[in-house]
């Protein structure tokens, strides 16, 4: 009998906590493009990143994509205010419409169980673990991880990758 862990073989298996501790069943999601981005405030990336995810968010909504964010502390106490900070932050500064879910951890042993599943199904340039804030994944519409960028990769620049997913011109 096969592990609690392996079965989960989509990202729509999984739930996690929205910015009040909610549970969100990912599959609500199900037929969807999705961009997951582990998030912060306050690193040297957040004023190019936020505003290309809106910008793309407006863009592709319409036709499938939802991009879900994941604030998370780990990288040089970038991330240090609390889940309603932050969803004000984001919000406010940044026009972001897009969920954007509970603080996470994304390496280490009390690693959010989806970002083990992201990282074991495409591994980055140093291994599994994630290097910093910003580390995009590309889910097609059957849940699959199909893409890993890094956190330099700018979001326009996937933009094409995201079409082909959608299927669109």
């Amino acid at each position: 009998m096969a592990a609690a862990s392996e079965a989960k073989k989509t990202v729509y298996d999984f739930t996690v906590k929205d910015v009040k501790g909610q549970d969100v069943d990912l599959s609500k999601y199900k037929g969807k493009v999705l961009l997951i981005v582990n998030v912060a405030s306050q690193c040297g990336f957040t004023n190019s990143n936020y505003p290309e995810l809106t910008t793309l968010y407006q863009k592709y909504k319409d036709q499938g994509l939802e991009i879900l964010a994941f604030p998370c502390n780990q990288f040089g106490s970038q991330e240090p205010g609390t889940n309603e900070e932050i969803q004000e932050f984001a919000c406010t500064r940044f026009k972001a419409e897009y969920p954007v879910f509970g603080k996470v951890n994304v390496n280490g042993k009390d690693a959010e169980p989806l970002y083990k599943f992201l990282k074991s199904s495409k591994g980055g340039f140093l291994g599994d673990s994630i290097k910093w804030n910003f580390t995009k994944f590309l889910v097609n519409r059957d849940g699959q991880v199909v893409d890993r960028y890094a956190p330099t990769t700018s979001p326009l620049s996937i933009e094409k990758d995201i079409k082909k997913l959608l299927n669109v011109a």
